[in-house]
């Protein structure tokens, strides 16, 4: 793994040369991925969705499941079946997957892009080959093995604006897609054509486009995390007050900018983990910075009875070892960490197609007592 003990400008430099799903008020999630030093990569990411709760599911996609695509006119959008095992979370009760990975370790995040997605526009002649944005990440966690694939193949299909009713209209999405030789892309449709933007830095936010953040990066080159060394004026030596100095001027708000900026700067100055198991432990730490109490995202339209049993923006957060093809989860009701082993799934074709699981058996945290006895 990359750990600058001093700066990460350096990366910068390198890279330079580089809440939810269906409202709009909660524009919020965070994705971040780090590096092992024995090589494995390990992504993460938050969603956040203040509007009301997800009710997101684990789903397990067996192999050869045959799926389908919509379009704007009802008419059968493309076809195909299956060709990887894919354990993810969906959204409002629907197979639409936000978050996954496939057993071959390539990863997929959905986060919001309002006002800058723009999809390919609908031709019903070629209805056989169009999806609506929100069968993007089924499509890409169920057929492809790597970032070279996934390029290629998003060339002959095309994602049209399909009406989602939660939302009113189609879903403003784009897409972070990892692949377990670290090769990472960011998938946007700007303007109706697809853009694919390599992401050395493997950070992805929210609006505006992807590389407008790249760009405003270059603001951040001072930025170290290393404190700043004592000043001496006149006869007098100030010091720092504290541990810290080094990041003052790192944005703090809650902004897609902001937190695309102290995205890099948290991961790029991480501490240095041997292996996937210890860089799990170091992703969600890094994502817990990007939590969002309940309040500060759902907007001046939030509807507060929506709100009632939710205790967080932050819905869930997730990390995926892609080298040993673990995912794991905790939520906004329970922090314990949970597991998925795909190497112990059966992703044997069967007759239920996709199956699901809750998030949580009961929406309370899971405490240990440790009173000493006497």
């Amino acid at each position: 793994m990359n750990f600058i003990k001093q700066s990460f400008i350096s990366s910068l430099c390198l890279a330079l040369a580089l809440p939810g799903f269906f409202h709009k008020p909660a524009l919020a999630c965070t994705s971040i991925a780090l590096q092992a030093e024995d090589g494995a990569i390990v992504y993460g990411r938050t969603m956040e969705w203040g509007a009301f709760d997800l009710h997101s599911r684990v789903a397990i996609i067996p192999r050869e499941t045959p799926l389908q695509g919509h379009t704007p006119d009802g008419k059968s959008g493309l076809t195909w079946k299956t060709r990887y095992g894919v354990v993810g979370l969906d959204a409002i009760k629907k197979d639409y997957i936000t978050d996954g990975m496939n057993e071959a370790g390539l990863v997929v995040g959905v986060l919001y892009l309002p006002g800058f997605a723009e999809f390919q526009p609908y031709d019903p002649t070629l209805a056989d080959i169009s999806m609506s944005s929100a069968e993007v990440a089924n499509y890409i966690l169920t057929t492809f093995a790597t970032v070279d694939e996934v390029r290629e193949g998003l060339a002959k299909i095309r994602v049209v604006p399909v009406l989602e009713p939660a939302l009113g209209e189609p879903p403003p999405l784009h897409w972070t897609v990892i692949d377990s030789n670290g090769e990472a892309i960011v998938i946007q449709y700007l303007g109706g054509e697809l853009h694919i933007f390599d992401n050395p830095l493997r950070v992805l936010t929210n609006a505006p486009n992807f590389d407008w953040h790249m760009t405003n990066l270059r603001n951040y080159i001072n930025l170290s995390a290393v404190s700043l060394p004592t000043q001496r004026i006149e006869d007098l030596d100030f010091a720092p007050l504290g541990a810290g100095s080094g990041f003052i001027g790192l944005p703090g708000d809650n902004t897609p900018p902001s937190r695309f900026v102290r995205a890099v700067a948290f991961t790029q100055t991480a501490r240095e983990t041997p292996d996937a198991d210890e860089t799990v432990y170091e992703v969600f730490r890094i994502l817990d910075n990007f939590n969002l109490p309940l309040g500060s995202a759902e907007g001046p339209e939030a509807n507060l009875e929506l709100l009632q049993g939710m205790r967080s923006s932050t819905l869930w957060t997730t990390a995926a070892d892609t080298q040993n093809l673990k995912y794991y989860y905790h939520t906004q009701h329970n922090r314990r960490v949970r597991m998925i082993d795909l190497n112990r799934v059966d992703f044997f074709p069967n007759r239920e197609g996709i199956r699901n699981l809750p998030l949580d058996e009961e929406n309370s945290q899971s405490i240990e007592d440790v009173t000493p006895e006497g």
